[in-house]
Formats: structure tokens, C-alpha cells, sequence
């Protein structure tokens, strides 16, 4: 199979775009899980709310935010670009971006669901023998919850490789900056011999989500093996 020079350049965009939208929004799922796996406190059924809205809200409404706050004249956007040169507006950045915000509510249960196999005695063992909080988070809980995070990473970078919606309101779908797979195919099946080049982009499309997938249900199960020998 073959590849035109825009179809090659498609594919490797979203691959750079899913894994920097893995890679960012990683930290903060990790930490958001976290949270609402070991702490009770008012508002947390809030927080999952918010945390898991974009997979509720239609991608245009998670796009057309993402313009409000992040374009160049937005709250963020402006803060951005004054402090650390990043534009985010019809750029690759604000398509990993958009990729980060949509994938980020998968990766944050896959972790949540690895932390909460966790044993808390184990953690509690950890604090009588003196270990502050976050030593025992660094030694106990997170090598623990290990595969989850794996399988919570694999997931995202499958759910940001396929993103479309908010990543074509918030950046449009411009050639080798911010035209993905997802908008390739688009942009393929509105020309009348687009036919052949959407089907090769499908198929590329399907052989990397499989693949995700499968190694996301590899880490599960050996989540589960971990739980039950605890």
C-alpha cells in the first residue's frame, strides 16, 4: 500500500499530535485519579463531572471553548503566547491540545480504576513505617497502578489519534500543520475521487486503534491479576 505525500504527512502529524497529547495530559489525569480514588471531600462528585464532561459535550461545543480560551485573543491563548511563545490557534499544538482535553477523561478512569485495585493497607503499612504522603505514592501506590497507567496512556493516544470534531473547530484542517487522519478522511470523502485515498487512511487508522486497544486489554488483565493476588 502506497501513500501520497499529504496521506504520509497526515499520518505522521497524528502520531506526533496523539503522543504529545498523551504525554501532556498524562501529569494531571495521573494526579486527578489519584484524588478521586483516596480522597472523600465535598465537591468530588463535581469534579468527576467536570473531568468527564467532554466525553458528554458534542466536540464542536470542546472545540469552540478551546477558541474561546485558547486563541490568540483568549484568556489562556494570549498568556501563552506573551510568556512562552506557544500559539494554540490553527496550529499542531492546539490540535494535541484539543486531542489532550478529549482524551483526557479515558486516561483519568483507566488510572482511577488502577488506583482503587490498590490495597490501602498496603499504603497505610507504608505510612507507620514513616513515609510522608508522597513517598508513599511514588513507592507504593504508583508502581501499583502501573499497568493502569499504561493502559490509561494506550487508550488516550487511541481516542486523540481519532479525534476530529473538536480538533477541526478549534484549528480547521490545514495541510502539514493541523490536517490529521481524521480530517484527512474528511477532507478525502468530499471529493469525488477521494474514495481510494479515505480508504487507505481508514485502514491505517483501524491497524493502529486495534493495536492500541489490544495492548490496553493486556494491561487490564494484568491489572486484574494484580488485584485479585492482593
Amino acid at each position: 500500500m502506497s501513500f501520497t505525500p499529504d496521506e504520509s504527512t497526515a499520518i505522521w502529524l497524528s502520531l506526533r499530535i496523539a503522543l504529545a497529547a498523551t504525554l501532556a495530559s498524562l501529569p494531571p489525569a495521573i494526579l486527578a485519579a489519584h484524588v478521586l480514588a483516596r480522597r472523600e471531600f465535598w465537591g468530588k462528585s463535581l469534579l468527576n463531572g467536570i473531568i468527564h464532561l467532554p466525553l458528554v459535550l458534542p466536540p464542536v461545543v470542546t472545540g469552540y471553548l478551546l477558541l474561546l480560551w485558547f486563541g490568540r485573543r483568549g484568556l489562556f491563548g494570549e498568556f501563552f503566547e506573551s510568556c512562552c511563545g506557544i500559539v494554540f490557534s490553527f496550529r499542531w499544538t492546539g490540535a494535541a491540545l484539543a486531542a489532550a482535553v478529549m482524551a483526557f477523561p479515558l486516561v483519568v478512569r483507566a488510572i482511577r480504576l488502577s488506583m482503587e485495585a490498590v490495597d490501602p493497607k498496603l499504603e497505610e503499612a507504608a505510612s507507620t513505617l514513616g513515609a510522608s504522603p508522597a513517598m508513599v505514592f511514588a513507592t507504593v501506590t504508583l508502581p501499583l497502578a502501573l499497568p493502569g497507567i499504561f493502559a490509561g496512556a494506550i487508550l488516550g493516544f487511541a481516542k486523540a489519534l481519532g479525534e476530529f470534531g473538536a480538533t477541526i473547530t478549534f484549528v480547521s484542517n490545514i495541510p502539514g500543520e493541523t490536517r490529521t487522519i481524521a480530517t484527512a478522511i474528511y477532507t478525502s470523502t468530499q471529493t469525488p475521487s477521494g474514495d481510494a485515498a479515505a480508504m487507505r487512511l481508514t485502514l491505517v487508522a483501524i491497524v493502529i486503534a486495534m493495536a492500541a486497544l489490544l495492548l490496553s486489554e493486556l494491561c487490564a488483565r494484568r491489572v486484574s491479576g494484580k488485584a485479585t493476588d492482593l
